[in-house]
């Protein structure tokens, strides 16, 4: 068997489809399953069948999918190491999610940058569902932010790093910044709720909660959770935020008939409103190849987010947030 035989069949496992598979790889479809057939004559295994939905794995075909993966990551991952092997100099590629790259990456990778020295550090965002399978591709060398679902955890090594709450904020304009109590789920679907990318990922806690409404609101989804937030602020509709980032632009929700909302209520432009079953408790995670697989700077990262001084630069209300690009030290690319 060959890296580009194994290369496609992974793609066709992970995407369920031939078509999907050649689409993504550039190639025909008779391509991909020529590739498919060498594979099944010398494996003798039929790897897949075809059903209505798609394509089901065999047994045999699960266990040369998860296997696929990991050899054409190896491939990748050595060459790398050896282009690099004339060089002192070190390259860390970080999977981030939606969240954790806007609100924290810029702070993390400053402090980062003067703990560890080195030479490159790429930043991608990605979807949680993706991160298991990116890893083990090395495609990454560690993930941060929401973690991988846990049916996909196998092989990886998870560690929490930084809990965060989500609330439900809107205007102090907004006539439901007047509520008193529980504002009833009726009165919440009839306006438009803002989303950054990524902010009801199924496997993330603002996902699964989400994902039990018993009706779904018309949700806005924006480019960032900033320009959600300020969408909110000037009146259009509601938003879950990060409770540490929004901090004192939030004001208490009203405590009875003709109370002001919350202390310090002037110097806030949002109201939390109180909405069953948040404020939503989360967590952010460092991901890696477990079993000594990651690499000696994921391992670095993995072990300084988890400092207090890494959650001190998260939670700071001062300097950036997310990331750009900064000379030769830090290669960002925020939006994949």
């Amino acid at each position: 068997m060959t890296l580009s035989q194994l290369r496609t069949f992974a793609l066709v496992a992970r995407l369920g489809s031939l078509r999907a598979a050649a689409a993504a790889l550039g190639i025909s479809e008779p391509a991909v399953s020529s590739a498919v057939a060498a594979l099944r004559a010398e494996l003798r295994d039929p790897l897949f069948r075809r059903s209505s939905t798609g394509i089901t794995l065999t047994p045999g075909g699960r266990a040369l999918a998860e296997r696929a993966g990991e050899m054409v990551g190896l491939a990748e991952a050595t060459r790398r190491d050896v282009a690099h092997a004339g060089t002192s100099g070190s390259e860390l590629r970080v999977l981030a999610t939606a969240a954790f790259a806007e609100h924290a990456a810029g702070r993390v990778f400053d402090l980062f940058g003067k703990w560890m020295k080195s030479d490159s550090v790429d930043v991608i965002v990605e979807v949680a569902d993706d991160i298991a399978t990116l890893l083990r591709e090395r495609a990454y060398d560690i993930a941060l932010g929401a973690r991988p679902a846990l049916a996909a955890s196998a092989g990886l090594e998870v560690v929490p790093f930084f809990k965060y709450q989500r609330v439900m904020v809107v205007s102090r304009r907004h006539p439901l910044a007047a509520s008193r109590g529980p504002v009833p789920l009726a009165r919440l679907l009839a306006v438009p709720w803002f989303a950054g990318p990524g902010s009801f990922e199924p496997s993330t806690e603002e996902g699964r909660w989400f994902g039990r409404l018993p009706a779904l609101p018309e949700v806005v989804e924006l480019t960032s959770e900033t320009d959600a937030l300020a969408a909110v602020a000037g009146g259009e509709g509601v938003m879950l935020a990060l409770r540490h980032v929004a901090g004192r632009r939030v004001a208490e929700p009203p405590a009875g008939a003709g109370a002001a909302a919350g202390p310090d209520a002037g110097d806030a432009d949002l109201v939390r409103l109180t909405v069953a079953d948040t404020p939503i408790a989360g967590m952010w995670w460092a991901t890696t190849l477990d079993g000594g697989r990651a690499t000696a700077e994921s391992r670095s990262l993995q072990r300084f987010v988890t400092t207090a001084a890494a959650t001190t630069a998260i939670v700071s209300q001062t300097g950036s947030r997310g990331l750009s690009r900064r000379g030769n030290k830090f290669h960002v690319a925020l939006w994949s």
